[in-house]
């Protein structure tokens, strides 16, 4: 049986860049696919949202000289643009699935509303809710915060590279140790990297664990799933 009903999964646009580091890279994209088709065969209702990182982020685009809320706004079209890529993933195998926009851009996408996403979710459609909170100054953590708050998700799965959350940046301090479960506030208090504050302190309100895992190896979903401990529990 499957550890959890509904769940949110939040990935990041670098994790589809893959070594390429920018763009997206379509190995990565449908081993992406795969996993996600897998436990939606399992009945597992999924919702996920996006990062737009590897086309364009708001935050670092302010910084050359962008206008923040319009750099904003070309990072929510990047989510746009890796949520139709994921669509296309999961229907070139057969799965279901239907992308939301946070702004309104039909045909692209139908606009996003809780019902809307919780109907198809509960028919079987794989839901991926594209162009953050549509409101400038807010990341896309914090847009899978609410996102996961709003479908009422058991759990927020943060798909990662790396295979938990540390003491420190594992790929950079050798002596990292991995925690297996934290809580929000030990993770706000100690400073850690898991998501901003703010989408950090939205589930701590609204009890939503959040379990961080490494994605980028084929099967890991599932485990998650199954409940196999390999990544890192924050909650209350």
């Amino acid at each position: 049986m499957a550890r959890f009903k509904r769940i949110l999964l939040k990935l990041s646009g670098e994790s589809l860049a893959g070594e390429q580091k920018q763009g997206i890279n379509i190995e990565r994209l449908n081993d992406y696919a795969r996993q996600i088709k897998e436990i939606a065969g399992m009945g597992v209702q999924i919702g996920i949202v996006i990062g737009g990182g590897n086309i364009f982020r708001g935050l670092s685009g302010a910084g050359k000289g962008f206008d923040r809320v319009k750099g904003d706004q070309m990072g929510m079209c990047a989510t746009v643009i890796n949520s139709l890529a994921l669509s296309s993933a999961l229907g070139a195998i057969g799965q279901k699935n239907r992308v939301l926009t946070a702004i309104r851009m039909e045909p692209i996408g139908e606009f996003y509303s809780k019902w809307k996403a919780i109907e198809a979710m509960e028919n079987g459609e794989v839901v991926i809710m594209s162009g953050g909170t549509g409101s400038p100054y807010f990341t896309t953590d914090t847009g899978s915060s609410l996102r996961g708050i709003e479908i009422e998700a058991d759990v927020m799965l943060k798909g990662t590279r790396v295979d938990g959350i540390y003491t420190a940046d594992p790929e950079k301090d050798p002596t990292a140790t991995k925690f297996h479960d934290i809580t929000y506030s030990d993770v706000i208090a100690k400073g850690l990297k898991v998501m901003d504050i703010t989408a950090t302190a939205m589930c701590m309100q609204n009890n939503l664990p959040i379990y961080v895992f490494n994605m980028d190896i084929l099967g890991n979903l599932k485990k998650v799933i199954d409940g196999e401990e390999i990544g890192t529990l924050v909650h209350n």
